[in-house]
Order: structure tokens, then sequence, then C-alpha cells
């Protein structure tokens, strides 16, 4: 009688442990799909100026899109965040054909950012430097909800106009038909799950390095 009421005990602490991880499955992949259809796939043409343009580096697309809004006069700066320490200013307008003398002292590069959270960092310090209260940011469309959840704990008190571009090798519309994609997606799902809980933790407006 004790082994089998042992046994009886063991068996519901089993089956409350299976439906938990299918809950915590569950509920991540309903989070994921959530997520996936919440990556923006067009950019509004701009309706405002902002202080500043801030551009995360991965992909010459931004870079260009940054330089049009700049050019254009939707800001009168733009910081590149997360550049290599052996790029300056000229190489890097140079890879996209522009030439510096087009944007005299406009442009700031920045070399310590490492991930998404140090470009927040990066553009924070940078921001205040300047007295800046608003930007554009420009960054990939699958990259987007993470970058803007990051710069609005980083800094709250600015305001952030995202302003995604898209590169034509990620295929956000039928996500699921595209292995790459899909794989691009999760791994940005589960990043952007700890942004989340570090955020959770972290207090706002921290700049600690």
């Amino acid at each position: 009688m004790i082994v089998s009421e042992h046994f009886r005990l063991r068996l519901i602490h089993y089956r409350v442990f299976i439906w938990s991880v299918l809950g915590v499955l569950f509920v991540g992949l309903v989070g994921f799909f959530v997520f996936a259809a919440a990556a923006p796939r067009v950019a509004e043409p701009p309706s405002r100026t902002t202080d500043a343009i801030v551009v995360l580096t991965g992909g010459s697309e931004r870079l260009i899109t940054g330089l049009d809004l700049l050019h254009d006069g939707w800001a009168q700066k733009m910081l590149v965040s997360g550049v290599s320490s052996a790029v300056d200013i000229n190489t890097l307008l140079a890879a996209v054909k522009r030439d510096a003398n087009d944007f005299s002292d406009q442009i700031d590069i920045g070399h310590s950012a490492r991930d998404t959270l140090g470009n927040a960092r990066e553009a924070a310090e940078w921001m205040g430097n300047h007295g800046f209260e608003s930007l554009h940011l420009v960054t990939a469309g699958y990259h987007m909800l993470r970058s803007r959840k990051e710069f609005e704990h980083v800094m709250p008190k600015v305001e952030i106009v995202p302003y995604p571009v898209f590169p034509v090798s990620v295929h956000l519309d039928q996500w699921w038909l595209w292995p790459g994609t899909t794989a691009l997606l999760i791994n940005e799902y589960v990043k952007f799950l700890a942004s989340c809980l570090r955020s959770s933790i972290e207090p706002r407006g921290n700049l600690r390095k």
C-alpha cells in the first residue's frame, strides 16, 4: 500500500512536470508567431524631422538609408554605431560610394558597441553629449523590435522613430517557407526574450558598461 501511494505521488509529479513543460512550449510557440507577425514589413515615409539618425551596422542597406534620410534633411546629425575600430568615416562612405565631403561634419561613427545593447548605450551617450531628444532608428526589419526595446530602455526620455530596412535575403512574408529566415527569426526571438528578462531587472536609463 505504501509503495503504491509513493508511486501514485511520483506519477502525479511527473504529469505536472510534463504538462508544465508543454505549457511553456505552447506559450513560447505562440509568442514566437506573435513576434514574427509584429516584425515590420514596410517602412512608412518619414513624416517628421528628428534631432538625429542612428544607424546600426549590419548591412549596406542600413547605411544607405540613413545617408538618404540625412541628405534629405530629416535630421541634423547621424551616428553609425558598432563600426570596426579599423574603419574611419571615409572608408565607411567609400564602401557605399558616397563622398564624405557631401556630409561635412554631420556623421559620427561609434566603435565601442559589440551587440544591440551596446548600440543603445553607445547611442545614448552620443545623444546626451549633443543634447538630442529624438532620433530615427535605422536597422533591419527583423531586428527592429529588439533594437527599439533596447533603445527605449536605455533612453526612456528620448523619442525613437523606427525606420526599418529590408535586406533582399530576408523574406518576412511567408517566412515559414524560407528556412534561413525562419532560423533568423527564431534566433532574434530568443534574444528578444533575453532582452525582456534583463529589462525587467535592470533599471531604465542604465548606461553601465
